[in-house]
């Protein structure tokens, strides 16, 4: 990805791995056969979109409690972007490899998202 300036939420590393996320996805689902199936197409975009956006949406919240709650939301987004990959992968939409490699990314995005929260809490003693 080109580099560009970081000020805010940018600077999160879950947000910049789910970024790269999202490129990966709208990438497999350019696929002859997963482009045709519309819905599972829009959902798995639409989940992956929604980590990024709420690490953003949250990162601007007045209150810790609050980014905390859509960090939680971002979370859910990541196993849901998990459990579509399953689906893809059981109907031949994507390969095993590209199964893995999405899902170690969406694990390492789970895990530094959990951290983040752990590490809010413990500032601000939630």
């Amino acid at each position: 990805m080109s580099e560009v300036r970081t000020r805010g939420f940018e600077q999160i590393i879950s947000w910049q791995k789910a970024r790269e996320l999202n490129k990966n996805i709208y990438g497999i689902t350019l696929k002859s056969n997963f482009n045709k199936d519309f819905a599972l197409r829009d959902q798995i975009r639409r989940a992956s979109i929604s980590i990024t956006s709420n690490i953003a949406e949250g990162y601007d919240r007045k209150s810790t409690k609050e980014f905390i709650y859509f960090l939680n939301i971002a979370q859910a987004s990541c196993y849901e972007v998990r459990s579509q990959l399953y689906l893809s992968m059981d109907i031949s939409y994507i390969t095993k490899k590209e199964f893995e490699e999405l899902f170690d990314l969406c694990e390492e995005i789970s895990k530094t998202i959990f951290g983040l929260i752990k590490h809010l809490k413990t500032k601000s003693d939630i």
